[in-house]
């Protein structure tokens, strides 16, 4: 705790900012940032430096994050009950800060111990995967599992993760001719063929919207020893079926249990990159710090996927003058059209993000969170866009569309090809994922300290002195052992099995 003689702390981020952050509560009356506080400024949340106007712009980080919709003084505190959200101009300039990535030399390359697969890509585990067509399946695939599990036959398997199956609630009442059956196409596809996944079951009724047999063509798939399909109809029901999908899987095990761990460069880690519970500290200490861990994945040949569209908005001309090309720029801001006309005729506003939770903990509009989340992109050339679950064949920093909700998002990106996930977090997520290991970075010390079993790094040193070099450089050298093998904190917890969450688009019928 502070001592009372101490002024509380407060960050101004950038020359033009006409805000502070409050790094410690500050109180009425206290004097912080050469002003005194009008009203208690509450960690995390934002004091006024000078007056600002009705209607002129709030800054932080040196760019918009509102606009003022009363006459504020200094030393006020801002947030919503002062601060409003509306349409601006933003300059693109697409391609103006690209730039050719220097990518070290491969013996100088970091590695890590991974699993290579047939196809020449590396995994960060080693799971047998049962998929479902459709939610009318996914009883019976958990049963599987179950049984699997119940056994005792995984203790003969060791280089087996586990046996996990990845349910959703669609498949049926959808276009089965549009973009509802083409996004859980390729999210179900994406996922079979992800590195971490050793072998594959992929579960049906038989009558849904999502035929297996259209997927299987759609990508000239055929049955092997590590990819088969059943559906409950053609089986003879759920006994018959359960039993059938355990027996498949008995097969499927000891071909699993063959992988063994090698020394692979780090250039095979694709890193899914996820905020989530964000809060005032999150663009200031966990995202960059990421964003720093990301410059080096990519300095080593690596891959990271920045995504959450309606949480960059605001905030995508900063990525746009990234962008390898203009055509690479130009999709992007494609993307956030689309997704302003998909929320005007949801009849929502992109500010509908952020959440309560986020508000409370500092963040005002969708424009300030959308600053801070596009901080763990780091600073390299933004070399590709790609749609939600699109396979990912770029290497370095990439962009996939996906919504803001985080068990979507990550769902896209390992259905890109993610084999590792990094999840920021200020109020505190409680996520995890399979078959990617998912690795918690607290954005300030409390939130480490109270949600120690979730989290394994804690950011909130930043604000205590510690570089955002240093800290990436702390971010890089984790996930390169979560990668190896190492257990993170979600996966001791055992989350996973119930993130599996493919974006739905389109009318339910």
């Amino acid at each position: 705790m502070l001592d009372k003689a101490t002024p509380p702390r407060t960050l101004k981020l950038n020359a033009a900012d006409n805000v502070a952050v409050a790094v410690d509560p500050i109180d009425v009356g206290v004097s912080a940032a050469g002003v005194t506080a009008l009203k208690r400024i509450p960690r995390g949340h934002k004091v006024a430096l000078v007056p600002i106007a009705k209607d002129e712009p709030i800054r932080k980080f040196g760019q918009i994050i509102g606009f003022a919709t009363l006459d504020i003084p200094p030393g006020e505190w801002v947030h919503e009950h002062n601060t409003g959200f509306h349409a601006f101009e933003r300059d693109y300039a697409y391609a103006a800060e690209a730039k050719k990535e220097l990518i070290l030399p491969v013996e100088q390359q970091a590695t890590f111990q991974g699993f290579r697969r047939k196809d020449g890509r590396a995994g960060t585990r080693n799971y047998v995967g049962i998929l479902t067509s459709v939610n009318c399946s996914a009883s019976a695939a958990r049963f599987m599992a179950e049984e699997v599990k119940r056994s005792g036959i995984l203790a003969d398997y060791p280089n087996v993760d586990g046996v996990i199956a990845l349910t959703h609630g669609t498949g049926c009442g959808i276009d089965y001719n549009g973009e509802s059956f083409e996004v859980l196409k390729r999210t179900t596809w994406g996922y079979a063929c992800n590195p971490n996944m050793a072998a594959v079951l992929v579960v049906g009724l038989g009558c849904e919207g999502f035929q297996i047999k259209r997927m299987k063509e759609a990508y000239g798939v055929e049955e092997s020893d590590i990819f088969r399909t059943m559906t409950i109809q053609e089986t003879g029901g759920t006994k018959k079926s359960v039993a059938a999908g355990v027996e498949a899987l008995k097969t499927m095990l000891p071909i699993a249990n063959q992988a063994v761990r090698a020394t692979v460069p780090a250039s095979e880690l694709m890193l899914a990159l996820q905020c989530g519970g964000s809060d005032g500290y999150s663009g200031i200490t966990a995202n960059p710090a990421l964003g720093a861990a990301v410059d080096i994945l990519v300095e080593h040949g690596g891959t990271a996927i920045l995504s959450e569209t309606p949480e960059i908005y605001g905030a995508e001309h900063l990525l746009t003058r990234r962008a390898a090309t203009r055509e690479v720029g130009e999709k992007l801001v494609g993307i956030i059209k689309w997704w302003e006309d998909y929320t005007e005729r949801a009849r929502m506003s992109m500010n509908n993000n952020p959440s309560p939770g986020n508000k409370a903990g500092g963040l005002t509009t969708i424009l300030e969170k959308s600053l801070g989340a596009a901080a763990k992109g780091g600073t390299k050339t933004l070399s590709a866009v790609y749609h939600y679950a699109e396979p990912v064949r770029d290497k370095g920093f990439v962009y996939m569309d996906t919504p803001g909700y985080d068990p979507v998002a990550a769902t896209g990106q390992v259905a890109g090809g993610a084999n590792i996930l990094a999840f920021t977090t200020g109020r505190g997520s409680a996520y995890g994922c399979k078959p990617t290991p998912s690795v918690k970075l607290a954005t300030n010390t409390p939130i480490y300290e109270k949600m120690i079993d979730d989290m394994d790094i804690n950011c909130g040193d930043v604000l205590d002195g510690v570089t955002l070099e240093a800290k990436g450089r702390e971010i890089f050298e984790t996930l390169l052992k979560i990668a190896s093998g190492e257990r993170s904190k979600s996966e001791q917890l055992g989350y996973g099995d119930a993130e599996f969450v493919p974006w739905q688009i389109g009318a339910t019928m």
